[in-house]
């Protein structure tokens, strides 16, 4: 009746143990095995003489005992040894030398030794539900998951899977137009697993360029089959990306591919992302080439490089460079990203805009020295130099204020107007 009165406080436990679905039978065994060999331990000095049954199935578990059997006047140690009057007791047959083993019940421990055993199990427990958070999760860094929104917080998102695992969205991975309630689902890639303290923390991300990829690999069956492979991904999560992809078979058109007929693919990609607009392009090694349509839609006239530095001056027909920038030099800024070249675009003068300029120094009468100095720091030597260089350049390389820039263009102007 003692057993069964000390073991039911442990029933909870043992449940608790058997509803953990990542941790394999052996193992449970193994570790509540364990818990009780260390409260052993500590009470006699040694768990050597024990042998530990655990049942996880029934919430159950019996300990039994090895002793020697040695005359009473050598009995010295009541924990390895047992009085032949003792023994006899349990069998009159027993003689010295001879082992005897018996069942102990935790009862005999003491309730201090089953409230230690509860709390060894308790952070076993939680030991193995990290470990097996942080295996599970530390192998699909990189795969997209669902996840249900749990509770939502000013930096960060708290979402669920399937087995009511705790996942992180940051306010910093979210798409900037992403708005979830409680209890809807989420689709995101696994950006990365901490695991500070062995406290795993499986952190999630909608704005990763994997995120897209993962996309793209879902809704473009010859990219999940090896036919079409995307090099390079260049993201501005929300509002503009683009992505270039390359096919090893001459009969796939890898953009025709990836967009699908009348945008049937990319639709459903461009809608996960909150309408963020996907150019898809063509990769190639030749890097002249790849810049040229990595400023797509732009037609470019011409490219001059400079491999050493990675740098680019894009040479554009006038009604090209808007394009080329893009709104708020987005698409000039995701082709630098997507080619890892410094781009540069420049206005393409014609023979006659061609056969006169003036160097800048000339109209220091005009213009203060320090403005001077700073366009030629950016490389930009003559008037038509200038003047062929988007604003936008001026205003940012340059650091320049924009009313400081519209005079100097104003100037420039004025000079070959005359």
């Amino acid at each position: 009746m003692a057993k069964k009165e000390e073991t039911i406080s442990l029933i909870d436990t043992f449940s608790e143990f058997k509803e953990l679905k990542s941790i394999d039978r052996t193992t449970m065994i193994s570790v509540l095995e364990e818990s009780f060999r260390s409260v052993i331990a500590k009470l006699f000095g040694t768990d050597e003489n024990y042998d530990v049954i655990v049942n996880p199935d029934k919430g159950d578990f019996e300990i039994w005992r090895s002793r020697e059997v040695v005359k009473d006047e050598n009995l010295t140690n009541p924990n390895l040894q047992i009085s032949i009057t003792e023994a006899q007791k349990i069998d009159a047959s027993y003689e010295a030398g001879e082992e005897v083993t018996d069942e102990v019940f935790l009862s005999s421990f003491g309730r201090r030794a089953i409230l230690n055993v509860r709390q060894t199990l308790a952070s076993k427990i939680l030991e193995l539900e990290k470990d097996s958070l942080y295996s599970k999760y530390v192998d699909q860094v990189g795969t997209i998951i669902n996840a249900e929104v749990y509770q939502i917080w000013k930096k960060e998102m708290l979402l669920l899977d399937d087995d009511g695992n705790e996942l992180l969205l940051p306010k910093t991975e979210q798409i900037p137009s992403d708005f979830y309630h409680k209890g809807e689902m989420v689709r995101a890639v696994v950006d990365r697993v901490d695991n500070a303290n062995n406290n795993p923390k499986i952190i999630l991300s909608r704005i990763s360029p994997v995120f897209l990829q993962r996309l793209f690999e879902m809704e473009v069956p010859e990219i999940n089959d090896g036919l079409i492979t995307i090099k390079k991904i260049a993201r501005i999560p929300g509002e503009r990306a683009k992505i270039a992809v390359e096919s090893y078979d001459d009969r796939i058109d890898p953009v025709g591919a990836c967009v699908g007929v009348k945008g049937s693919r990319i639709h459903g990609i461009v809608r996960e992302l909150r309408n963020e607009n996907i150019d898809v392009v063509n990769y190639t090694s030749n890097t002249e080439l790849f810049i040229k349509r990595a400023l797509s839609p732009a037609k470019v006239s011409s490219v001059r490089l400079n491999e050493e530095e990675h740098k680019a001056e894009v040479f554009l027909k006038p009604e090209e460079v808007s394009l080329a920038i893009g709104k708020g030099g987005m698409n000039i800024k995701l082709a630098s990203m997507l080619t890892e070249f410094t781009i540069d675009v420049f206005r393409e003068l014609d023979e006659a805009e061609e056969s006169e300029d003036i160097y800048l120094d000339e109209f220091s009468d005009e213009i203060d020295a320090w403005i001077i100095t700073s366009i030629k720091a950016i490389g930009l030597d003559t008037a038509k130099a200038v003047l062929q260089a988007p604003r936008e350049m001026l205003i940012e390389k340059a650091d320049l204020e924009e009313a400081t820039v519209d005079d100097v263009l104003r100037i420039l102007k004025a000079e070959f107007e005359e």
